[in-house]
């Protein structure tokens, strides 16, 4: 079923499909695929070649675009576009607090969402493709985690790729979970020191606030519990490349003066709620760290928890005992996400038996990504806080006739802060015409 209705420059057109929960048991359980596509206003889309755009995360559906937003204006001229809501997200078939209950105990929602990552997406695609292209290879533009799914689409079904267009989302081939995070806290903490030199007035807000926390820690009006630690996780936002103005606005509106003395402003409680949240995008807490799992004998057991012992510059309680910085976390998962947020607490235990599973599949394959024959061209932002460089890079090298643009310009959100430019500038690499 397919219905079609405009905004401004484009049609929009609405595509639900069925596929199999476990691709290894076609005839087994189904779940449902929400996709919308897009398409330039006056053209007509019969003749055009399609661009499959897989949103970061995980977790996270497609992009909900207002006609010609960022990239997409410049995609619509020679593409028909497709926005897959990944299996779990969006308007597909929900995994959530609400729905995971239906499958029954922790064990078996866990074995649900087993089939939930990059793998299980790209094998979707492949159902999907051969309905719309009529079997013709499409390209693939990934960001972030999208990224890594087109880098698991090269490497086990190469055949339905015409080019892949990757914007900050360059995996680690072989770097397990606890090696990632060992990557990531040197480059957070960097960002906290470049946020504080921007506002070095955030300083004493941030102290203060997490001062407050310890003494008083209140509960927001979403039934979250505001921790230190979940404060501290609000450096999430210094990844993006308005993050830091975004944060330091945050801050400053942090506290007013009430008849019982100074106390968290309504405002700030609310925007912190807003930015902490998982309700929207339960996925990405639940199956964080499992995007890095491919050792069959290795489970993550919440290693950005572990790891992050290694980095005791991160103690918020150490920092406010000397005079020095609080230093904000980011794309980091913990237990603790699954006490305080109410989005996920009915799925502690859930997320707790995802950290403990192992047999997990390697995700990429070396040998056919060094004879890789597609067109592949990648954006690597310069000191990504999300995707190591040095990482990236090395997966680049590994990967036959891959092209880098590497650029300090942009931060992680590269594609949507300067959609038009990134996205020519890599298919120009993809065309060889820069």
């Amino acid at each position: 079923m397919t219905s079609s209705y405009r905004q401004p420059g484009v049609v929009l057109t609405d595509h639900h499909f069925t596929v199999p929960l476990d691709h290894d048991d076609p005839g087994g359980e189904t779940i449902e695929l929400f996709a919308r596509e897009v398409t330039a206003s006056g053209t007509d889309p019969a003749g055009l070649p399609w661009l499959l755009y897989l949103e970061g995360g995980p977790g996270f559906g497609a992009r909900r675009f207002t006609g010609r937003q960022a990239w997409i204006g410049r995609a619509v001229q020679e593409y028909r576009v497709l926005l897959l809501d990944q299996r779990g997200t969006g308007r597909s078939t929900p995994a959530n607090r609400q729905t995971l209950p239906r499958r029954g105990t922790p064990a078996q929602q866990a074995e649900y969402l087993s089939h939930f990552r990059a793998d299980s997406i790209v094998r979707d695609c492949e159902a999907v493709r051969p309905r719309l292209t009529g079997g013709a290879p499409w390209t693939v533009l990934g960001q972030s985690f999208g990224g890594f799914c087109a880098t698991h689409y090269l490497s086990s079904a190469p055949e339905g790729l015409e080019a892949v267009l990757i914007t900050g989302g360059l995996p680690s081939l072989d770097a397990t979970a606890d090696e990632v995070y060992r990557a990531a806290y040197p480059r957070i903490g960097r960002k906290n020191l470049d946020h504080y030199a921007r506002y070095p007035m955030d300083v004493a807000r941030a102290r203060r606030v997490h001062e407050y926390l310890y003494e008083h820690g209140p509960t927001l009006r979403g039934g979250r519990r505001l921790t230190p630690e979940a404060f501290q996780s609000l450096g999430l936002m210094l990844g993006a490349g308005d993050g830091s103005h975004q944060l330091h606005y945050l801050l400053e509106g942090a506290f007013v003066r009430t008849s019982g003395g100074y106390e968290p402003s309504d405002a700030f409680l609310e925007g912190v709620e807003a930015a902490l949240s998982f309700a929207g995008h339960p996925l990405y807490a639940l199956l964080h760290e499992a995007i890095y799992a491919q050792d069959p004998a290795r489970a993550t057991g919440w290693a950005a928890e572990r790891v992050r012992a290694e980095f005791p510059e991160f103690d918020a309680a150490k920092a406010l005992a000397g005079d020095g910085p609080v230093l904000f976390t980011g794309e980091t998962v913990h237990p603790w996400h699954f006490a305080s947020d109410p989005a996920l607490a009915p799925l502690r235990e859930t997320a707790q038996l995802l950290a403990e599973r192992t047999g997990w599949r390697p995700l990429y394959d070396r040998s056919r990504l060094a004879a890789n024959e597609v067109p592949v061209a990648a954006a690597v932002y310069h000191d990504d806080m999300y995707v190591d460089t040095a990482h990236s890079l090395d997966t680049a090298r590994a990967v036959r006739g891959l092209r880098t643009w590497v650029t300090d310009e942009y931060e992680h959100d590269g594609l949507r802060a300067g959609g038009p430019v990134v996205l020519d500038r890599l298919l120009g690499l993809v065309r060889g015409e820069v």
